[in-house]
């Protein structure tokens, strides 16, 4: 079936059934809502083919097997092209006497005889030539993604590509799709690959094999958070990629590595016995943060008593702080850099708060850094002192060549830095931070040890402590501890390999046994919405639910449904969108699910770019022609999402433990269920624990929480900071000598 029209006509389309077809892009090949074709401009004629079809949820709607878009064919749908403001030097006076005088025949005068232009009033040469390149530049554009269209890619997709490639595009994409991969960014191997078999590359092409390694290693790196791969393991991850496995690739996969290393795109090395093998950026990104560590702790650094000052920081707050608490705050003011790491409730802020006093009675400038706004915000109010992200701090500026406002040109004004929750920083961050302070100032990391690693690429704190080259305070004595209170207790138990202790009588540690996961559903449920509410006297949304895995009954995803159908059900006063199967609503928790630099967003008369992943907010306005969305951030930070960028968002009434990182909620409720050893760990439970501030609830069986507990399995991460740090060191040893501790 083919229907056909001017874009006005086709979203009002009536079918003799009186079927209505409500047009706004095609996305995974069905045109779902009121508005407009993206790229596709005022009085410009569509021609789509396909079928009508009955959805599940939707009803009936029409499925698009291909969409042609070409130029207006009568003098109104001309005329509201040209004066649509998309063609330089074009408005609608100079449109309609453009039409009076050539009719019909309008558009081809532009294209193929633009001098003609200057028989018309007021266009001069200049004009003319003008009005013919802006009209050629949006036919070579519409030209390309119809090509592009052609071998189904998207038209967000198609757009993307475009704008990178410009009129060159059919060219590198006959040629070789698989640049997009090492050159576009957002297109992977998976896409590229698509486009390829379409075009009909042979599944062994250099082209095909190339891209695979550089797939692998990226997907190592942003998914695994990897800084490395062994060779063997590389080789074998190529060869399931590119569904292989039979083949033998071995040559072809040496040539097609040595060619990404002089291009350089990668790192080859040798790690004792293993070959190894790098991205590029990865590679610089650790051996410069080994440096930058090295560099700052060998500060020639006056010993300076902090005894006094500590004595009268205890007198202030009336406390008495154990020695290994003395002893940290003595390593953070006589190193260059120094690490305070230690489980809950063991005095990590009472020493940021001793450290701060210090560091005020020598006049010092000092910053305190999280690596999110929530855990910013906590720094913030358990020390009374103003804390800030660290892309904040830099001052992100994405349009810059070094990304933010602070760099290695243009220091951090501060001479201490205070980085809380360090175990999820990644590598490349600690890099932006470190490159940015001034080489005699303290760097102090604080973050415990046993929480699960960054989500970004990279082992930071592990890394460091293995290496020995940093000094460090491992702080074990837990000072902050009610009597009636289990959570930290049992953190603490969790960690050591023991079962918590179960006692309803508890004031903030519950067990609500089950052992069917549709029940355990229906708990959280009730314990979210009415439950822990009416016990606490809180608003819901200072709960949270904290699952280890996104599938199944009691996964992430599951439970959004539930508990958005629960806490924000649809009305008719509240606005929702839909995408890729999932519901956004007016008044929906969501959170941001990647590091998007670009984003802008105001807060008051405050403006700036960058959301970050695990940001969370609510969505705030929901506009349903243009199929976008308005957030406010805990923060107050206001960003508006178009319809293509909505797939960064996922609901959050229910995330990941792994998401939950350097977070801590009133509430945390954790379903601990059965599943795969290697994701249900000992560190992932702990990890869950700690995020909660006020109470703790763990749904599930007795038998799941033991096996979880006793599981201590821990996901290899291959980072090579610790390898760099112990070469730095002895290269700077090499030079100066050993520095005295």
């Amino acid at each position: 079936m083919v229907i056909s029209g001017s874009v006005e006509e086709i979203i009002f389309h009536n079918e003799d059934n009186g079927y209505t077809v409500l047009v706004l892009e095609v996305q995974h090949d069905y045109i779902t809502c009121v508005g407009k074709f993206p790229n596709i401009n005022e009085g410009e004629w569509l021609e789509l083919e396909g079928d009508y079809i009955k959805h599940a949820k939707y009803g009936v709607q029409f499925q698009a097997k291909s969409v042609r878009v070409t130029p207006p064919n009568n003098i109104d749908g001309i005329i509201r092209y040209l004066s649509s403001g998309l063609i330089k030097g074009v408005g609608p006076i100079t449109a309609t006497a453009l039409v009076e005088k050539f009719g019909e025949t309008t558009l081809q005068i532009i294209e193929y005889n633009p001098q003609r232009l200057t028989e018309v009033k007021g266009i001069s040469a200049k004009k003319a030539q003008d009005i013919a390149e802006s009209f050629a530049k949006i036919k070579n554009m519409q030209d390309a993604i119809m090509m592009m269209q052609t071998y189904h890619i998207s038209t967000n997709l198609a757009i993307k590509i475009f704008n990178f490639y410009g009129d060159k595009t059919e060219t590198i994409l006959k040629n070789n799709p698989y640049r997009m991969t090492e050159e576009v960014d957002g297109i992977g191997f998976l896409t590229a690959d698509k486009i390829a078999q379409n075009m009909g590359i042979a599944p062994t092409s250099a082209f095909r094999i190339r891209a695979g390694l550089f797939h692998v290693l990226r997907e190592n790196s942003e998914k695994n958070g990897h800084t490395y791969i062994p060779y063997e393991n590389l080789v074998e991850e190529v060869k399931k990629a590119l569904r292989l496995e039979q083949t033998d690739l071995q040559e072809s996969i040496d040539l097609r590595l040595k060619e990404l290393e002089i291009d350089g795109q990668i790192k080859i090395l040798q790690l004792e016995d293993t070959k190894i093998v790098m991205l590029q950026k990865m590679y610089q990104t650790e051996r410069m943060v080994a440096q930058l560590l090295t560099m700052l702790n060998s500060a020639v650094i006056q010993p300076v008593d902090v005894s006094q000052e500590i004595s009268i920081y205890e007198q202030l707050n009336h406390i008495t702080m154990h020695d290994k608490q003395k002893d940290a705050v003595d390593l953070a003011v006589n190193h260059g850099v120094s690490v305070i790491t230690g489980g809950p409730g063991t005095g990590k802020t009472t020493i940021i708060k001793c450290i701060l006093q210090v560091y005020k009675s020598m006049g010092k400038r000092v910053k305190l850094l999280a690596p999110t706004g929530r855990a910013a915000k906590r720094l913030s109010e358990s020390t009374g002192m103003e804390a800030s992200t660290i892309h904040r701090a830099l001052e992100l500026d994405y349009t810059s060549p070094t990304l933010f406002f602070y760099h290695s040109g243009n220091k951090l004004p501060f001479d201490v830095i205070i980085i809380d929750e360090v175990s999820m920083v990644d590598v490349q961050l600690l890099f932006y931070l470190l490159r940015a302070v001034h080489r005699n100032a303290r760097v102090i990391l604080v973050g415990d040890k046993d929480q699960l690693p960054s989500v970004g690429a990279g082992n930071v704190l592990a890394d460091i402590l293995k290496s020995g080259v940093i000094p460090v305070m491992q702080l074990t004595q837990i000072y902050r501890q009610d009597d009636k209170s289990l959570i930290v207790t049992n953190a603490h138990l969790i960690n050591e390999g023991k079962m918590p202790i179960i006692d309803n009588k508890s004031k903030d540690f519950f067990f609500e046994p089950y052992d069917d996961t549709t029940e355990m559903l229906h708990s959280i449920i009730a314990l979210e919405t009415t439950r822990i509410p009416k016990y606490l006297g809180i608003e819901p949304d200072k709960i949270q639910v904290l699952a280890p895995m996104r599938a199944g009954i009691c996964g992430v995803e599951n439970l959004n449904v539930h508990l958005q159908d629960a806490l924000n059900p649809s009305s008719i006063d509240k606005a929702e969108i839909v995408k890729d199967k999932t519901i956004f609503r007016l008044g929906d928790r969501v959170m941001q699910t990647s590091n998007n630099y670009e984003r802008q967003w105001n807060k008051g008369l405050e403006h700036g770019t960058g959301v970050f992943n695990g940001d969370i907010g609510m969505i705030t306005k929901v506009d349903r022609h243009t199929q976008s969305l308005e957030i406010t951030f805990e923060d107050g930070r206001v960003a508006t999402y178009l319809s293509q960028e909505v797939g960064e968002l996922v609901l959050s009434y229910a995330i990941t433990i792994h998401k939950s990182q350097g977070s801590e909620f009133d509430v945390v409720i954790i379903p601990v269920i059965s599943g795969a050893y290697m994701l249900l760990t000992r560190n992932l439970l702990y990890t869950a624990v700690t995020r909660a501030k006020k109470m703790v609830v763990l749904v599930g069986s007795k038998k799941s929480i033991a096996m979880m507990v006793h599981n201590n399995y821990t996901a290899v991460r291959y980072s090579m900071l610790s390898t760099f740090l112990l070469e730095s060191k002895s290269n700077m040893d090499a030079l100066f000598g050993p520095k005295e501790s």
